[in-house]
């Protein structure tokens, strides 16, 4: 496997590249893109690395969409459209000037270019980094025509590599197994990418469902942090792992209140949940800044350990966007989180030497300008049977405080 730069070389180049653009590429720095390339197949040598890079960052950029169509309109991933109007990826827009590439893709996010050139771009280059990187990776490790792992470029426009689990190591990405631990114990995992063929309004079709899957999943209307016989209870959270406030009717200010430490005259003493997503975020140099969508952080319970709950999951769903006023939610990241969870929850059982065996999800990416939520139903109970199928060792609660939301999960639970 050819040698792959450092991550933080390919962010200096990108960031180097935003200004002349990619009409000007043969002119700027590219020792790290044309290496990433190389070894993605995407190029043969220096009669072929400028297109080999362009392809290379227009592969990154579709990863980042989760899969679904790039194509500049809200339904699609914004940092992916930034992307791709900060580089001139999208049609007809390879030679506009600087400016206006970074007018365009501030617009995505509603901020003024100031503050998108000051927060917004460099979460752009850092995540088209890691994308061009997992690119990469997957392909080298996906078997050639003599069976042995190697590159082989998927197409002359990148369209075929494949998605997997491969990501590169680094300040605020998991490590080479995707998962992050600290000190204390707090993890994260981040799930492979679901297939882009995966990754439509409605979930791929599946086997039928084997009644011991069905025997070992619940529907119920309940508050989640009423929950009593779940040893994980999973918060949705948006990809910067901000917390509702204490007082909002969500699931995650529902679970942040429940968890709270206080004092005999109910005064909080210890905001357990935040304050642990924030010793994850700062130790992870991600104070700040976004996650990738699909993520599970996982936290104690705090005060919830009184009702039996061992642990918290926060799934990182969904994207704001227009400063907040609304949110963008991938099926591709409601099905990683799922699998995400799972995967965190066996490392946890094995790592920490607890006895887990019940997850609980509420109907995550269903809120506020999110999925529609049957085609959220759907998606979580597509992901979660599949896991189910994989490990018999689990069971699942899935908890709605609405009762037509119940009633949708019940629909999407007999659409087999």
């Amino acid at each position: 496997m050819r040698s792959l730069p450092p991550h933080h070389s390919l962010v200096e180049e990108l960031r180097a590249l935003r200004r002349p653009g990619l009409p000007r590429l043969r002119h700027c720095a590219r020792e790290a893109l044309r290496d990433t390339a190389l070894a993605a197949g995407l190029c043969g040598g220096e009669d072929d690395e400028l297109e080999g890079i362009e392809r290379l960052l227009g592969a990154a950029v579709r990863r980042l969409t989760g899969g679904s169509p790039l194509h500049d309109g809200p339904d699609c991933d914004p940092l992916a459209r930034a992307a791709a109007h900060t580089f001139g990826l999208f049609a007809d827009r390879r030679g506009v000037p600087a400016a206006d590439r970074r007018k365009a893709a501030a617009a995505v996010y509603g901020v003024s270019t100031e503050r998108f050139r000051r927060s917004y771009e460099l979460e752009v280059f850092a995540e088209l980094a890691t994308a061009a990187l997992a690119l990469t990776r997957e392909a080298t490790a996906r078997p050639g025509p003599n069976g042995r792992s190697g590159a082989n470029g998927g197409g002359p426009d990148g369209q075929g590599l494949p998605t997997g689990q491969g990501l590169p190591t680094g300040p605020g990405v998991p490590n080479s197994e995707g998962r992050h631990v600290t000190a204390g114990g707090t993890a994260a995992r981040t799930a492979p990418a679901t297939p882009a063929s995966l990754l439509l309004a409605d979930p791929p079709p599946a086997a039928p469902v084997p009644a011991h899957v069905t025997a070992r999943i619940d529907i119920r209307v309940c508050p989640i942090e009423l929950v009593r016989d779940a040893d994980i209870l999973v918060s949705s959270e948006n990809v910067y792992l901000e917390m509702s406030k204490i007082f909002r009717p969500t699931v995650s200010g529902a679970l942040r209140r429940a968890a709270a430490t206080r004092n005999i005259a109910g005064e909080i003493v210890d905001d357990v949940l935040p304050r642990e997503l924030g010793t994850w975020l700062r130790s992870h140099g991600r104070a700040g800044l976004p996650v990738r969508p699909g993520t599970v952080v996982a936290t104690s319970p705090g005060a919830l350990a009184a009702h039996g709950v061992r642990r918290i999951h926060h799934a990182a769903v969904s994207t704001p966007v227009e400063d907040g006023d609304r949110y963008h939610v991938a099926p591709a990241a409601l099905a990683e989180a799922v699998q995400a969870s799972f995967a965190l929850a066996r490392e946890e059982r094995a790592a920490l030497s607890l006895p887990l065996s019940t997850i609980c999800f509420p109907l995550i990416g269903a809120g506020r300008g999110g999925l529609p939520a049957l085609v959220a139903a759907r998606w979580l109970l597509w992901a979660v049977r599949r896991e189910l199928r994989e490990d018999t060792t689990w069971s699942v609660r899935l908890v709605t405080r609405r009762p037509d939301h119940a009633d949708v999960l019940r629909a999407a639970s007999s659409d087999r």
